[in-house]
C-alpha cells in the first residue's frame, strides 16, 4: 500500500504538523500540548481530579500523566495533595498561576483550531471532526 493511502500515516502527518504548530504557538506560557490538556480538565472542573480521571478523560495511561503532573507541579501550575478522607488518592488541583493561563491559552486553542480547519467549509469541518471522533471511539 502506498503511505499516501494509509490511514495511519495520513493521521500520524496531520497530528504531527497540527502538534508542531500548537506546541510554538503555546510556548510563550510556558505550556505543551500535554500539559493544556491537564489545565483544560482542571479549568472545567470547581475542586480537584485525581490523576485517573485526568488520565482517562485524555485517553491516556496514569503513568504517562505521572510524568507530565511532575513537570506542572514544578512549574506551580498544580499541587498534588493526599486526600485526608482516603489517602491512597491524590488530589490534583490548579493554582492561582494555572487559572490565569486559561484565557490565553485557550485563545491559542482556538486560533490554532481555526488556522487548521481554515482550508475546510463550515460543513466538511463538522464533518471531519465527526470522522475523527467515529475512528476514535472505534476499538481495534
Amino acid at each position: 500500500m502506498e503511505l499516501n493511502n494509509c490511514i495511519n500515516f495520513l493521521l500520524t502527518t496531520a497530528q504531527h504538523n497540527v502538534f508542531q504548530y500548537l506546541s510554538q504557538q503555546l510556548a510563550p506560557y510556558g505550556v505543551t500540548p500535554s500539559q493544556y490538556g491537564v489545565l483544560n480538565c482542571l479549568w472545567k472542573e470547581d475542586g480537584y481530579l485525581t490523576p485517573k480521571q485526568i488520565a482517562d478523560t485524555l485517553c491516556l495511561e496514569t503513568s504517562t500523566i505521572s510524568g507530565v503532573l511532575d513537570r506542572m507541579q514544578k512549574k506551580g501550575l498544580i499541587d498534588r495533595n493526599i486526600n485526608l478522607e482516603d489517602r491512597r488518592e491524590v488530589q490534583v488541583t490548579i493554582t492561582e498561576t494555572g487559572r490565569a493561563l486559561e484565557e490565553p491559552v485557550l485563545k491559542v486553542i482556538e486560533d490554532v483550531n481555526a488556522r487548521a480547519m481554515k482550508i475546510f467549509s463550515d460543513a466538511e469541518s463538522e464533518s471531519f471532526k465527526e470522522n475523527l471522533r467515529r475512528i476514535g471511539e472505534e476499538s481495534f
